[in-house]
């Protein structure tokens, strides 16, 4: 494949926007080549500028389960768009799609919208504070919350200590409100609300870790973080921007049976439009202004373009049978990956939950960032060009997830399969370790 327009495109970016990027992952650092432009995309497909097209596993980072250019969807905006882009006052559409999520799903009683999952966690740890009248978060490593300042922080020396900013611009003094932990971490947990007991407002997670590699957790962890939170009487945050809407429609909340106290949305909730959301119950949502002291607010919040996109997906995603059948597609696309890669003595397995799926260059169980090996991702960055060579887009980063969606016909990902399969063969041919 040519790729002559997307490198030229990317000359005059870099000239532009800082790394000629508007978010960090999408500058292709970690694989080879430069970014692609996308022009189009439809069900599950995608172009670039150079007329290339590819099976896409990335579907803009998880938010279009249902495939490019749903029909639904783009009915929906387009309806919205004509009567108005933004009027800064409540919306009719916004009532829909908060109805469709509270309705059928037992853990959100009020909701309240903004612009992205980023502007949601931000707020969601505000309200915790607001409730508890405490000042001190936990949070673990490997989960990724957006780049909140005090969330933007990693781990210190020793298992309870306090975090270290991992961003330039971020104060000292907010990384030390934060507690880093490690997942999956009993131990740990424990001895941190020993040590911090009177001072934590929240702690947050990804119930399903899926920023950092698909670090999938075990349950009784979960639950027992579910019971330290209630004891301290410090609330629990999931983050399931990502796993929200993806493993069921009341996420890794319904898939774990576990109730949080406030839960954080986006991507797929917005059908492809920026849209972020947080909810709980009346109680707690009470604290929200102007209902409570609490302050949020957004000019765009609940954009009616935005919401009727989101309802439209939603809509679709409670079809009866809708999550078992995307679910057992990614079962059966990752199964064909890992039986190959067995027989083939390749030492990478795919992981899956739900529609996700990762790349794990490893045959042990990962559950924590540290046990990535990230000498291996050589292995990555080489699958990945021969990926897009055979027509194939993913993420262009071994830490990231793919994604399979509603448009992926089983026709489509044994195609998919296949490519993968010779790209898998060809890597561990030429890299070496």
């Amino acid at each position: 494949m040519e790729y002559k327009k997307s490198t030229d495109l990317y000359a005059l970016a870099e000239t532009l926007f800082p790394g000629g990027v508007n978010s960090p992952v999408r500058a292709f650092r970690s694989v080879y080549g430069t970014p692609l432009f996308i022009e189009k995309g439809e069900g599950p497909y995608i172009w670039d500028v150079d007329k290339n097209k590819y099976i896409d596993f990335c579907c803009s980072w998880g938010p279009l389960i249902l495939g490019h250019a749903h029909p639904k969807v783009l009915k929906a905006i387009m309806e919205a768009v004509q009567l108005g882009t933004s009027f800064g006052a409540p919306s009719h559409h916004s009532l829909e799609l908060a109805q469709l999520i509270i309705e059928n799903n037992r853990f959100v009683e009020k909701i309240r919208f903004v612009s992205s999952g980023t502007e949601a966690v931000m707020s969601a740890v505000r309200l915790a504070r607001g409730v508890t009248g405490k000042s001190k978060i936990i949070k673990f490593e490997g989960c990724y919350h957006g780049h909140v300042d005090h969330l933007l922080v990693k781990a210190g020396s020793g298992l309870a200590t306090f975090g270290v900013s991992s961003s330039a611009g971020v104060p000292e003094a907010f990384a030390k409100e934060t507690i880093v932990l490690p997942l999956n971490d009993k131990d740990a947990l424990q001895k941190a609300f020993e040590q911090h007991k009177e001072d934590i407002a929240c702690v947050i997670i990804e119930p399903i870790p899926a920023n950092n590699g698909l670090l999938i957790q075990d349950k009784p962890f979960l639950t027992f973080l579910r019971e330290l939170c209630t004891q301290y009487q410090s609330l629990l945050i999931f983050d399931e921007v990502i796993s929200g809407f993806r493993v069921g429609f009341e996420g890794a909340a319904g898939y774990y049976n576990i109730t949080p106290d406030i839960l954080t949305y986006g991507k797929i909730v917005g059908g492809g439009m920026p849209v972020g959301a947080f909810g709980a119950s009346k109680e707690i949502m009470s604290y929200v202004a102007p209902e409570g002291p609490v302050y949020q607010a957004g000019t765009l919040s609940a954009n009616p373009v935005a919401m009727a996109a989101g309802a439209a997906q939603i809509k679709e995603c409670l079809k009866p049978g809708f999550y078992s059948d995307i679910c057992k597609k990614t079962v059966d696309f990752t199964k064909d990956l890992n039986d190959f890669c067995e027989k083939g003595g390749y030492p990478l397995r795919l992981i899956q939950i739900g529609s996700i799926f990762w790349m794990a260059f490893s045959s042990d169980r990962i559950s924590r960032a540290d046990q990535i090996d990230a000498k291996k991702m050589d292995y990555f960055k080489e699958i990945h060009q021969q990926l897009l060579q055979k027509g194939i887009y993913i993420g262009p980063s071994g830490y990231e997830v793919g994604f399979v969606s509603e448009a992926h016909s089983n026709e489509v990902l044994e195609t998919a399969s296949q490519a993968f399969k010779e790209s898998i063969k060809t890597a561990f041919e030429v890299v070496k370790l």
